[in-house]
C-alpha cells in the first residue's frame, strides 16, 4: 500500500473523508478541512497509522494560538502585503493562508508533518490562494523571509529550547517575528513585546475550556 503521507491523492481522500469544511470561530473568512470531532478523526488516524505511519492528526484543528495569530493578520494587512511570509510550524496552514488574503508577495508554510503538508494544500485550494510548503525542518536555516509568524510552538521544553535561538536571531536579522501563545508553560520570559490579546473560542475536546485568552508577541532585540 502506498503511504497516505506520501501521496497527496490518497491524503486528499482520508481528509475528506475525515473531515468537514468549516470555518474557525475566530477567523470566518477562512475555510478549513476541519475534524468536527476529535475522537473520531483520533480513531481513524490510529487505524491508519498501524498501515502507514500517521502521527496524530493535529492539522485537522484550528487550535487557539493559531486562531488568535490569524485574527491579528487578518486585521493588520499592512504587516504581510507586498511582502515575503513564512508561517512555521503551520499546522493546518490558516495563518499563511491569511498573509496570501492579504497580499503578501510570497508565503511559505513550513510543517514537518507530512499529511499537515497534504492539509496545507487542500486548505490553501479550499481558499484560492497560492502556499508554497516545506516539509523539512528549517530551524537553523537562514533568513529569507520579512515576516515569520508562529502560532502556540512553545507546548514542550525541547520544541522551545530547538526553535527559540533561531527565531531570534531571525529578528535580529531584520524579520518582523511574531507569536500568539495562550498561556503556555514553556513560553520564554524575555525577549518579547507583548502587541495584541485576543479571548478565542476553544473545544473540550483540545482545550481544558471553551475559550482561550491568547497573546500576540513580536521577538525584540
Amino acid at each position: 500500500m502506498t503511504p497516505v503521507s506520501d501521496s497527496f491523492e490518497d491524503a486528499r481522500a482520508f481528509i475528506q473523508a475525515n473531515t468537514e469544511i468549516d470555518s474557525p470561530p475566530a477567523c470566518p473568512e477562512i475555510k478549513l478541512w476541519t475534524a468536527t470531532e476529535a475522537t473520531a478523526l483520533w480513531e481513524a488516524t490510529e487505524a491508519a497509522l498501524m498501515r502507514v505511519n500517521l502521527p496524530p492528526p493535529y492539522w485537522a484543528f484550528c487550535w487557539a494560538g493559531g486562531q488568535a495569530l490569524t485574527r491579528w493578520m487578518l486585521d493588520n494587512p499592512d504587516l504581510v502585503a507586498g511582502k515575503r511570509v513564512l508561517d512555521f510550524a503551520a499546522g493546518s496552514g490558516v495563518t499563511a493562508i491569511a498573509a496570501a488574503m492579504r497580499g503578501a508577495a510570497k508565503v511559505e508554510a513550513a510543517e514537518i508533518d507530512h499529511m499537515a503538508c497534504h492539509a496545507i494544500r487542500l486548505n490553501a485550494e479550499l481558499n484560492g490562494v497560492q502556499v508554497d510548503v516545506l516539509s523539512e525542518d528549517i530551524v537553523g536555516g537562514p533568513c529569507r523571509w520579512d515576516v515569520v509568524a508562529a502560532g502556540d510552538v512553545c507546548y514542550e521544553a525541547p520544541m522551545t529550547a530547538h526553535i527559540w535561538p533561531w527565531l531570534k536571531r531571525l529578528a535580529a536579522e531584520g524579520a518582523t517575528v511574531i507569536m500568539a501563545d495562550p498561556g503556555r508553560a514553556y513560553l520564554p520570559k524575555t525577549g518579547l513585546l507583548k502587541i495584541a490579546g485576543y479571548t478565542v473560542v476553544t473545544s473540550l475536546d483540545l482545550e481544558d475550556k471553551t475559550r482561550r485568552d491568547v497573546a500576540i508577541y513580536q521577538i525584540v532585540g
